[in-house]
């Protein structure tokens, strides 16, 4: 039978977002419904609200999500009821080219639920990179609900279904960062200071941590970074360059998206050097490179979606490594908040005061 419970809906382009009842329908085939333990409050959830994703309100807001699953649908065999989950926006399909030629990771047809959640009266709901877990209940497909070890916290293990893997992945899969590379990671918030973990975990021998904020630079060194630089009063390239002997880094993480940040990634990487950018530039953003230094740097620019990661694969190993004591995702979590308490934790991430708000069911 539906559920009727409460949600975070965006309404209308830049309007405050408001807790309202939501219909969760009941499970169909390929799909479940997770109740929702705790959700982190991410950049891409403030983006939504303020149209620059796409125009499709109302949108239910919320994404980085652990709890348990409660019902499943027809075929599903994966998970059933009572299993500890964190969400993932990717679902790979299994069938699309990409997952043909083995490289899921890049699925062009990821998986959702197919059908929508919505208002009482019925109108329709688009769910937040297919999820929607502000929410005390949310409908995804199945393959989106990925087991992993029930005695991890929720607020910490949420946080890997996007900005930890976004960033981690960053480091690990897309730039493949190992033992003794020298990196720099350009932008500390939640990604970059995932990105620095990831990193450290690598073995990465220097870890160069930018930012404007000298309260990002200490969270960064919290993570691992071994040195630091603040970019709004020294020049970030000369200063990756001055502490790479003069070379530049093996590996650059541009984790802001913003044209200025990734010329300077671009330029601060050693010759035949490895650019990764996870920030996630607006779509009127453009760039302007001389082709010169395109060809004679070598090397390779790439973009990371999602940490170029395989859910079913990495985030049981990201929880691994945090109940280890490897991998610090406490850290991240710099309050807990109630589910009306997400449009006060957008301002106090846009001003900087947090890593993550976690709101906690």
């Amino acid at each position: 039978m539906p559920a009727t419970v409460r949600g975070v809906v965006a309404a209308a382009k830049g309007a405050p977002v408001e807790v309202v009842p939501v219909v969760v329908p009941d499970p169909g085939p390929g799909e479940v419904v997770v109740e929702v333990r705790a959700c982190g409050v991410c950049h891409t959830d403030l983006h939504y609200r303020e149209g620059a994703i796409s125009d499709d309100f109302p949108f239910l807001l919320g994404h980085e999500a652990a709890g348990f699953v409660t019902e499943v649908g027809d075929g599903v065999g994966h998970v059933a009821p009572g299993d500890y989950v964190v969400v993932a926006w990717r679902a790979p399909c299994g069938t699309c080219r990409s997952c043909r030629r083995g490289r899921p990771w890049y699925c062009f047809d990821s998986q959702n639920a197919r059908q929508p959640m919505t208002l009482e009266d019925g109108t329709p709901l688009s769910a937040a990179l297919g999820i929607g877990a502000f929410c005390e209940r949310t409908l995804v497909a199945a393959g989106q609900a990925v087991p992993v070890d029930r005695t991890a916290r929720p607020e910490a293990a949420g946080l890997i279904g996007c900005g930890v893997m976004a960033g981690f992945g960053a480091a690990v899969n897309t730039g493949g960062v190992s033992r003794g590379d020298t990196v720099a990671v350009i932008g500390c918030g939640g990604v970059g200071d995932a990105a620095i973990a990831g990193a450290v975990i690598a073995g990465a021998r220097m870890v160069i941590a930018v930012d404007v904020d000298d309260r990002k630079l200490a969270w960064a060194r919290d993570f691992g970074a071994t040195h630091t630089v603040n970019s709004s009063s020294s020049d970030a390239v000369e200063a990756i360059r001055a502490l790479t002997t003069g070379n530049g880094a093996d590996v650059v993480i541009e984790a802001v998206g913003r044209p200025q940040t990734y010329e300077q990634a671009f330029l601060a990487r050693d010759l035949a050097g490895v650019l990764v950018q996870v920030g996630v530039p607006s779509p009127t953003m453009r760039i302007d490179l001389p082709m010169i230094e395109l060809f004679g740097r070598g090397g390779a620019l790439k973009s990371s979606w999602y940490g170029d990661c395989l859910p079913s694969r990495d985030f049981p190993m990201l929880i691994d490594l945090y109940l280890r004591g490897l991998l610090e995702l406490d850290r991240f979590v710099s309050e807990t908040i109630p589910l009306d308490g997400v449009e006060d934790a957008f301002a106090r991430m846009e001003h900087g005061e947090v890593l993550r708000s976690v709101v906690v069911f």
